[in-house]
């Protein structure tokens, strides 16, 4: 049986050809220690520097400015935790939205134990964040301001370089988690002003378990491993070569082809969603904002029907992502959905189909088809 069309590219990436073979020596022959100082250790250090100037090329930053991670969960963790370790002086109060990844919330909640207090800001029907909520809940002893630069779940891309504008004026420090847009729209670090950044190597189709943080020179986050000093110091550790050369390459590809990629995935995300909406009428709706979202996230809500039960019909053509899971005689809707407002009917329907560089228009056509079908099937 054929393998399932995988619309999932949000949830994880497959590995580009160009980045395996760029990885293939340091699985196959290199396998020297970066901070070894004889010989064998020449080409893992160069190759690490190398992906240190890959991933600041396509942020538009310093190499001395990336740190490698284990993926964004680590970088998300290391610049909301490190700020509110090194500011804590100056205050225990941080300001992030109510659609963050549980990399961003679970980490606030942590710190709560801690003393340090959260403002979770709401969003709009579309999901957007008001850059004027965000300054209203800046307060005497807000030392860190966290807003996703878009959401996983809808695709909707966040005024980022509003709200920096409005840290800056007020010295509070600017952390993005930017792990779903690197690679499928521009993240210029310089243009939107912000002072840390999260990347995951996985979500622009290098390996899993390798990431990076972007910290602006001059910002000081407290140290998130310590050890023999790697990463300048920052996070100490053996230095996971093999899949940093991979995420530097991801990032050279998503530099040198990205206009190419965006309309590619455009397109087909528009294709699937008018093919759907013309075979099934009123009964679907969108998701997030029309515009200002990933080039490549379709968020559907498909009335009085749940999920769960639409995944089991398409599952063995179809690979997407439910917004709503059932448990026993419960449906959980997402945070994301609740807190945009999406009313329950709508909102335990919602699947999210995200294409990827892989993704061929014969596919969407089938999509579309395998999806209207079922969609009918349950709705008798």
């Amino acid at each position: 049986m054929a393998q399932p069309i995988y619309l999932d590219y949000n949830g994880t990436t497959p590995h580009a050809l160009e980045v395996i073979e760029a990885m293939r020596p340091f699985l196959e022959q290199e396998f020297g220690n970066p901070s070894s100082s004889h010989w064998y250790g020449i080409a893992p250090k160069q190759a690490v520097e190398k992906a240190r100037r890959q991933v600041a090329g396509l942020l538009n930053c310093r190499p001395e400015e990336i740190v490698f991670t284990s993926g964004g969960t680590e970088s998300n963790n290391h610049a909301i935790k490190g700020i509110a370790q090194s500011r804590r002086e100056l205050g225990k109060h941080i300001i992030t939205s109510n659609i963050e990844h549980p990399a961003v919330l679970e980490v606030c909640r942590a710190l709560a134990e801690d003393g340090v207090k959260t403002t979770y800001v709401p969003v709009d029907r579309d999901g957007l964040v008001d850059p004027a909520e965000v300054e209203k809940a800046i307060r005497p002893g807000t030392i860190l301001i966290s807003i996703m630069h878009s959401n996983n779940e809808v695709g909707t891309l966040q005024p980022i370089t509003e709200i920096s504008t409005i840290a800056r004026r007020h010295g509070i420090t600017m952390h993005t988690d930017a792990a779903q847009s690197v690679g499928k729209v521009e993240v210029d670090v310089r243009a939107l002003g912000i002072d840390l950044l999260s990347v995951a190597g996985h979500k622009l189709y290098a390996p899993k378990g390798v990431g990076a943080l972007y910290i602006r020179q001059g910002v000081q986050p407290a140290k998130f491993c310590h050890g023999a000093g790697q990463e300048r110091g920052w996070r100490a550790g053996t230095e996971n070569v093999l899949e940093i050369v991979g995420l530097g390459k991801a990032c050279e590809i998503a530099k040198r082809d990205l206009d190419g990629h965006i309309s590619h995935m455009r397109n087909l995300r528009d294709r699937l969603h008018r093919g759907l909406l013309e075979t099934l009428g009123n009964g679907v709706a969108l998701n997030g904002h029309l515009e200002k979202r990933l080039p490549n996230t379709l968020s559907l809500a498909f009335r009085g029907l749940a999920a769960n039960r639409i995944l089991e019909e398409i599952g063995l053509e179809i690979a997407a992502s439910p917004g709503a899971a059932c448990h026993s005689d419960m449906v959980t809707i997402s945070h994301v959905l609740e807190a945009m407002g999406i009313d329950r009917e709508w909102a335990m329907g919602t699947l999210r189909f995200s294409v990827g560089r892989m993704t061929t228009a014969d596919q969407i056509e089938r999509a579309i088809t395998v999806v209207t079908a079922a969609i009918r099937k349950l709705r008798g």
